[in-house]
């Protein structure tokens, strides 16, 4: 066998060519790390690895946070109400240690392994959650509602599998150059303006009846911590290896984007879990997230350049069933149990008339 081909010969797949051998060592190309068509390297292991430990940490501490909560609302006003008196409560400040120890292990993760890849993987906080809810909290989910949680799980599974890998970054002015593009600045006027309107205009009214306005503001949000969370990474990364990205500006103002988006990310989701079952919460505001993170990713790395049109169909496919997902487990949160009237509740068939026939006695004129 020549030289050449010794050093360089493709892997192929059903799916056609994705994976490229040099020197017998597999290179990450195309969507072969997201399937799993060749074996992680030491780095991506690792990212992996973090992301389900941050899973976990994330996952309990909804629990935690949720019996804080709890205890706090018998003493004082409620979260929901606008009250503050969780901050007495040691549990709940357990919950936000054990919180923040799931982001700082997801903040590893992103230094590690392509954005696209960790944050799908927060569905393992779905299960985690709603298996100690049942446990500590005596909160049942519909078997409807378990259904939808496994169609999220599977649209994130599909947009992870066609997915592009994510660009590697060998600096924060990197990241800078590409976070002050115009299209991913009309991305985040967009993110800003949306976010006040439904923190002053909406939350207000239907933050208390409708779970989807607190959990869009913490998913809104949460696309931008992830950018900036994504440039803190690759600097503390680059710093232990000797390259200094901690004193940089760039540095700087990521950290402030992240401390000022996690502040606003934590109180709103206090309101949710303080209104809304923990499951529900979990779930609804991983599909959210995740979907947010995802178009910021492709508005930012322009990632759908060069896909060809099947691995766009696909990634627009598993959207859907994210949507679908997610109105089966809205809709049928308060319906009885059993597949036949969760089935009602997906249907519409349930609702009540907004309005009453009334008696008209037959002789009254009309």
């Amino acid at each position: 066998m020549p030289l050449v081909q010794q050093h360089e010969r493709m892997f192929v797949s059903p799916q056609g060519p994705h994976a490229r051998y040099v020197d017998g060592a597999p290179e990450l190309t195309f969507s072969s790390f997201a399937r799993g068509e060749i074996a992680y390297d030491s780095e991506n292991a690792k990212g992996v690895t973090l992301a389900l430990v941050s899973s976990i940490f994330i996952g309990a501490s909804f629990i935690i946070k949720k019996k804080g909560l709890i205890a706090a609302g018998q003493t004082g006003m409620r979260a929901s109400a606008g009250g503050y008196s969780y901050l007495l409560q040691p549990l709940w400040w357990v919950g936000m240690v054990t919180m923040i120890g799931g982001e700082f292990a997801n903040l590893a993760a992103y230094a590690y392994a392509p954005a696209i890849a960790v944050t799908p993987l927060g569905a393992s906080t779905i299960i985690i959650s709603a298996l100690l809810a049942n446990c500590f909290l005596g909160e049942t989910m519909h078997i409807c509602g378990i259904f939808a949680c496994v169609l999220t799980v599977l649209g994130s599974v599909v947009l992870v599998g066609y997915a592009p890998n994510e660009r590697v970054i060998d600096s924060v002015e990197e990241i800078w150059r590409l976070a002050t593009q115009p299209q991913f600045l009309y991305y985040c006027g967009a993110i800003m303006l949306l976010s006040l309107f439904l923190i002053y205009r909406v939350a207000p009214r239907y933050g208390r009846t409708n779970l989807l306005v607190y959990v869009g503001i913490c998913s809104l949000v949460g696309s931008l911590t992830v950018v900036s969370c994504k440039a803190l990474a690759v600097a503390l990364k680059l710093t232990l290896r000797g390259s200094n990205q901690v004193l940089k500006r760039e540095t700087f103002a990521f950290t402030c984007t992240v401390a000022l988006c996690i502040l606003i990310q934590m109180n709103y989701l206090n309101k949710a879990l303080d209104t809304f079952p923990t499951a529900l919460v979990s779930s609804t505001y991983y599909v959210f997230f995740t979907t947010c993170t995802i178009t910021a990713s492709m508005i930012m790395y322009k990632d759908w350049e060069g896909q060809a049109g099947g691995s766009i169909t696909a990634q627009v496919l598993a959207f859907c069933v994210l949507v679908v997902g997610i109105y089966i487990l809205t809709v049928t949160r308060e319906s009885q149990a059993g597949c036949a009237a969760g089935l009602r509740a997906v249907m519409r068939r349930d609702r009540k008339p907004d309005y009453q026939l009334c008696d008209v006695d037959e002789k009254d004129p009309v």
